[in-house]
Parts: C-alpha cells; sequence; structure tokens
C-alpha cells in the first residue's frame, strides 16, 4: 500500500534546460569605439570670420556723394519753385488734370474754382458740352449703320472727323473760355465764349436739318437723311430719327445756356466793361 505522502504523478518536474551543457557559453564581444571627431566640429566657436568693412576713405566718399545729391534735389526744389511764383506773379495757373476720373485729360473743378451763384450756370454749360458729345457719338453708330446697308464709307469717316474735331474744338473754343470767365470774372472771355457758342449753336440746329449741302448727304443724323433711308432701311432710319430728336434737344439746352449767360452778362455789368476795353484797345492802334 502506498504511503499517504507518496509523489503526485501529474506533478511536472523540474527540468533545468540548461543542465544538459547544450547551451555554449556566451562570448565576451566589444563594439568598437566610434573614432573620434575632431574638437570643435559642431559647434567650432573658436574660428573666427573674415567680414569685410568699408575704410573710413569708402564711408566718406559715400558720404560726399549723398550730399552732393542731396544738394542737387534741393537746387531742382528751390528752382521749381520759382517757376511757380513766376507762373503766379504772370497770372499763369498750373492745373493738373482731374476728369474724367478714370482717365484725367482736362482740369475741371467747378465746385472749387467757380463762384456759387455762377456753379448753375457753368454746369448748364457743360451739360451741353456734353450733349455735343452724345449727338456726335451716336451720328457714327447712325453712319455706320448707313454704311452697312450700302450708303457708302465717305459719310462714315466725316462722322469720325465731326466727333475727333467737334468735340475737343468745341471744349477749346467756347467751354473753356466761359469756364475761365466765370472764375475770372473776364469780360473780353464772355465775348470769346458767345462768339463760338452762336457757331455751335448753329451747328446743332444745322446737324438737326442735314441738308445734303455743304455736308456730304447722309454724314448727318438729321430729319432729311431720315426720311430717305426710312423707306430703305426701317432700322438705319430709327438710327437717324434718334439722331435727330438728340440734336434737337442738344439745341435746345444750348440756347437756353446762351440766354442764361448773356443775363448774366448784361446784369452784372461785364457788357459795358467789354465795350470800354474795346474802345481803349481802339484808341491806343489809331494813335
Amino acid at each position: 500500500m502506498a504511503g499517504r505522502y507518496d509523489r503526485n504523478p501529474f506533478d511536472e518536474d523540474d527540468v533545468n534546460p540548461f543542465a544538459g551543457g547544450s547551451v555554449p557559453p556566451a562570448s565576451n564581444s566589444r563594439m568598437p569605439p566610434l573614432p573620434h571627431e575632431p574638437a570643435g566640429f559642431y559647434n567650432d566657436r573658436g574660428a573666427s570670420v573674415d567680414i569685410p568693412l568699408d575704410s573710413a576713405k569708402d564711408l566718406s566718399k559715400k558720404e560726399k556723394e549723398l550730399q552732393a545729391k542731396e544738394a542737387e534735389l534741393n537746387k531742382r526744389e528751390r528752382e521749381l519753385k520759382r517757376k511757380e511764383e513766376a507762373a503766379a506773379r504772370a497770372g499763369i495757373v498750373i492745373e493738373d488734370k482731374n476728369w474724367p476720373p478714370f482717365m484725367p485729360i482736362i482740369h475741371h473743378d467747378i465746385s472749387n474754382e467757380i463762384p456759387v451763384h455762377l456753379q448753375r450756370m457753368q454746369y448748364l454749360a457743360f451739360s451741353s458740352l456734353l450733349g455735343l458729345t452724345a449727338c456726335l457719338f451716336w451720328n457714327i453708330i447712325a453712319t455706320t449703320a448707313a454704311w452697312i446697308k450700302g450708303e457708302g464709307v465717305m459719310i462714315w469717316l466725316l462722322a469720325i472727323i465731326y466727333f475727333i474735331s467737334g468735340v475737343p474744338g468745341a471744349y477749346v473754343l467756347w467751354y473753356r473760355p466761359l469756364y475761365n470767365a466765370m472764375r475770372t470774372e473776364s469780360a473780353l472771355k464772355f465775348g470769346w465764349f458767345f462768339l463760338f457758342y452762336l457757331l455751335h449753336i448753329l451747328f446743332c440746329v444745322w446737324s438737326a436739318v442735314a441738308p445734303p449741302f455743304p455736308f456730304k448727304g447722309k454724314s448727318l443724323a438729321g430729319i432729311l437723311p431720315a426720311i430717305d433711308v426710312i423707306g430703305r432701311s426701317v432700322i438705319v432710319g430709327i438710327f437717324y430719327f434718334i439722331g435727330f430728336g438728340m440734336f434737337c434737344l442738344e439745341s435746345l439746352l444750348s440756347i437756353a445756356v446762351i440766354q442764361q449767360v448773356y443775363m448774366y452778362f448784361r446784369g452784372s455789368g461785364k457788357e459795358a466793361e467789354m465795350k470800354r476795353e474795346a474802345a481803349r484797345g481802339a484808341m491806343r492802334n489809331a494813335f
């Protein structure tokens, strides 16, 4: 009979895996050390860097050049100021171009340069100038349509000539003199305005009618060419009738402008002043 404390057959035996001596002993191996890097390899603070510096002579030379440039600029500024003062004494006003805002080509500042009681009249005259521009531009459109319908290229070329000569001519011959007359109260400039503005009114009335002489046939979009072309092309006829209406409106606006300017001219005594200046000029020429 087995003893009370017999060995359990299910117990695992303690097995030493290294007892058999089958595992070779570990070799005493070491990695060779890394080669030594030179001192200051990463941060060589001891090395000196040569930075080229201007010598005192070069600095002095540059300083003299700057002083010479400054003296030249001061001289030009004094010369420009002297010319501006001379122009102001001679009555010459240097004007900056500010209109139209997107591409300034003329100087135009009614609100700041024209007296308040004359601004409405000046704006009305400016509307007349813009109206003439619109009429002549529409005239190009109408003659272009007529040219496409077989009326010939000559009327289109004449319409271009009317536009590129009429608009600048109106500005120089009558609008600018009126602008300066309003600004400086000059009687002679008023006279210049009246002379050429009457020619402007005659041109607008003539264009509204557009007889075949002295201008060529249908080069102006007036009532007579409109009646003539509407039988052959309704669209071209409508264009010409629109041009006729625009020239009529421009004529009426121009008549209103010259009436107001003339009323102011007489009421302010500029008419008598212009007569006195003309008489003095005639006397000087006589003697």
